[in-house]
């Protein structure tokens, strides 16, 4: 199967931002300029995360989420502060494709297999925010909140326990490597790939071409990348060409 690039905003305010391991945030733009410069740049997907409502105790902007789907030509996932089926409905019926979950999954499991029998498994991703953490099995524990709350959880367990629900696309970002450029979390993107049956999204670390298809080696369906396309290190169309000269499939 060949690998799908997604750009990826993360939303502050109705701006696209992006931080260094979760903090440090600086301004990137407009979303709906970014998402139709991606349209046009030839990405696969798109995600739109919210990354301050679950903290902020709010539902996902929808007004943001409608105008960035008036011009997306591509399927978009949103995420942030969609805690339960209502909610994650009114996302979709403002022109999302997807939805992602997360803290809301983690805190009441029974929320992910109500949202696939009412939505589809094909538009249910589960987002997972860990960080290395040696006194585990697996050496990763889940973060809930943005990434600010450690749960005891062992990250690759709670992926096979939502893989166990029928979840199509599992999302994990290592806070360790996020916004760091120094190359996404390989070792965590393997255990996920071999615990679960659906695509694994890698996330957090991207900063070279080489970065991308060291993920696609270890296993990633999906290569997700925020600071290297906002900011025009690396650009899609030469993404995909790198990566297809070294034998990856690409769309």
């Amino acid at each position: 199967m060949p690998v799908r690039i997604m750009p990826c905003l993360d939303m502050q305010n109705g701006r696209v931002v992006k931080g260094v391991q979760f903090v440090d945030i600086r301004d990137a733009g407009d979303p709906v300029e970014c998402c139709v410069a991606y349209c046009e740049a030839g990405a696969d997907e798109l995600a739109l995360l919210d990354i301050t409502a679950t903290v902020e105790g709010r539902d996902t902007m929808l007004d943001v989420v409608a105008r960035v789907a008036e011009k997306a030509t591509i399927p978009f996932t949103v995420g942030g502060g969609i805690k339960d089926v209502a909610t994650a409905r009114k996302v979709l019926d403002a022109g999302a494709d997807k939805i992602s979950t997360s803290s809301a999954a983690f805190r009441t499991p029974a929320v992910i297999a109500e949202m696939i029998q009412e939505l589809g498994a094909q538009r249910v991703t589960v987002a997972i925010d860990a960080a290395a953490n040696p006194a585990l099995p697996s050496g990763y524990e889940v973060y809930v909140d943005g990434g600010r709350t450690p749960t005891g959880a062992d990250a690759v367990e709670w992926a096979k326990a939502v893989d166990g629900f029928g979840v199509q696309t599992i999302l994990p970002t290592s806070k360790t490597t996020d916004g760091v450029k120094t190359g996404y979390d390989l070792d965590l993107i393997r255990k996920i790939k071999a615990a679960v049956s659906g695509d694994v999204v890698a996330s957090g670390g991207a900063g070279t071409m080489a970065h991308f298809f060291e993920a696609a080696e270890a296993g990633a369906d999906i290569l997700l990348a925020a600071s290297v396309f906002h900011f025009r290190i690396i650009s899609i169309p030469d993404l995909k060409q790198y990566l297809k000269s070294r034998g990856v499939p690409v769309l």
